[in-house]
């Protein structure tokens, strides 16, 4: 968590942890039994790359796509993210 004071109050904000986060992914996929390629099909996207970015901690899906996972893995938004 990040946190400083403003205006004499603690003002926290979370820090997601790419790593963990793409980790989950990874792990959340596998247990559906989806394959990265599958995923990105289900995705609608052209190649695997945005997955494999996801999965190996350089980028975060898009909201609209983490809404998209949390529904295909049964899982709140909250629960594929990994804040610290």
């Amino acid at each position: 968590m990040n946190r400083y004071i403003k205006d004499n109050k603690i003002v926290i904000h979370p820090i997601i942890n790419l790593i963990k986060t793409g980790q989950k992914i990874k792990n959340l996929r596998v247990e559906k039994g989806i394959s990265v390629r599958e995923l990105a099909n289900l995705m609608e996207f052209e190649s695997v790359q945005a997955v494999y970015n996801w999965q190996n901690g350089i980028s975060l899906p898009s909201i609209i796509n983490l809404k998209i996972l949390s529904e295909l893995f049964s899982k709140s938004m909250d629960e594929i993210l990994v804040f610290e």
